[in-house]
């Protein structure tokens, strides 16, 4: 199997996790159908060890002009170590300095409120490179975004040069791409596939959310209530603390919910649906805390409440999912498939194109994966 080649933005908590685990997993491979912790050990016949990371951005003077394996650990990344700092293999992956655009806001720079060691710190002297000659240069397949929540202007430019440079795209943040038509006629038109919007935990608050409101419909019941709220201690949390920045979050989150609504044709009503950051505790690092409240009726009108607490380590429990949409990404590719993935993006996002309950993503995933394999027996899979 060739490598899979891809390019990051943003070398924060969520790009650490990623990248520890291809580490970790490249040492994991089993007989098993998926090694322990991931929701695929194969899609389409690739793995994980067949990802390759070749170029990768940041504005951060802790990590730009260091190697990969040393940027991952820098601050203010506070994620777990997946892989020990020591044992990491050298990387020759050098983070480039990109264009700050909107990517920091600017209650994040006020030092005296936020330690640098929890918050950004701009590198203002390296010169910024040329992120599509790059992505050219590097032979890249797929550019993932990690960019803060918020960053619409800077989302956007990375769209434009995974466009320009030919190479598919993976947005995991809540500023909408690959569910804007417009946008997605732009990936069709250069004949690329992109997923998106707002990557969805592997089991975090969103995918809790949408398996409850699925349950509740499923058993006959009506939604009155459903209350998310979540608190955080890493940048993604300190960065939405600035209001102007988290409606797009806002809606992201309870469309999670809200489209479970749409799919069966049940209006949202008089039903209270609320899901989004609700504070921010430095603390707390990189471990999120989710609080779910549901009020539901049942038979007869009887009551049903709901109440539950979720921790998890925030940026590995994404890691995973990223692996998988990086595969679906690739397969597409091979196939001539382009414009938004409507299965792996209802999968993968919190915001796709098309909403779907959980089992049918989960179909046009598998039938995706096993398209590919079928064409590479027939000798049908572009390169």
């Amino acid at each position: 199997m060739e490598k899979i080649r891809i390019a990051i933005a943003g070398i924060g908590n969520c790009a650490s996790a990623l990248i520890q685990g291809l580490e970790y997993y490249s040492h994991k491979e089993n007989d098993s159908n998926a090694p322990e912790g991931m929701m695929a050990k194969s899609i389409g016949g690739y793995t994980a060890q067949d990802i390759e990371i070749v170029a990768a951005f940041d504005i951060d003077k802790r990590k730009v002009g260091q190697t990969l394996d040393k940027a991952i650990y820098a601050k203010p990344n506070c994620t777990i170590n997946i892989v020990d700092p020591d044992k990491f293999p050298k990387s020759n992956v050098v983070v480039m300095k990109a264009p700050v655009l909107d990517g920091v806001s600017a209650h994040m720079l006020d030092y005296e409120k936020y330690p640098e060691d929890t918050t950004f710190v701009v590198d203002n002297e390296t010169p910024e490179v040329d992120v599509v000659k790059v992505l050219k240069e590097t032979k890249a397949d797929i550019l993932i975004d990690y960019m803060p929540v918020g960053s619409e202007e800077a989302v956007k430019f990375y769209a434009q040069c995974a466009i320009d440079a030919g190479v598919a795209f993976c947005n995991c943040i809540p500023v909408f791409i690959a569910s804007d038509p417009e946008w997605e006629q732009k990936f069709i038109d250069v004949g690329l596939p992109i997923i998106g919007d707002d990557m969805k935990s592997q089991f975090g608050a969103s995918i809790l959310s949408q398996m409850l409101q699925e349950l509740a419909f499923a058993r006959g019941h009506k939604v009155k209530c459903h209350i998310q709220e979540n608190v955080g201690g890493n940048t993604d949390f300190m960065n939405m603390l600035n209001q102007n920045r988290l409606k797009s979050k806002k809606i992201s989150k309870e469309n999670v919910i809200r489209c479970q609504n749409d799919i069966r044709g049940i209006p949202v009503g008089d039903s209270f649906l609320f899901a989004g950051p609700s504070n921010y505790m430095a603390y707390y690092k990189d471990n999120k805390i989710a609080n779910f409240h549901l009020e539901l009726e049942g038979f007869g009108g009887s009551p049903v409440t709901f109440d539950a607490r979720l921790s998890v380590i925030d940026s590995p429990n994404s890691a995973g999912v990223v692996i998988d949409a990086i595969r679906y990404l690739k397969v597409a590719r091979e196939l001539g498939i382009c414009g938004s993935l409507r299965g792996a993006s209802a999968f993968t996002q919190k915001t796709p194109p098309q909403p779907m309950t959980f089992e049918a993503a989960e179909f046009e995933c598998r039938e995706l994966a096993a398209r590919r394999l079928t064409d590479m027996t027939r000798g049908q899979v572009k390169k």
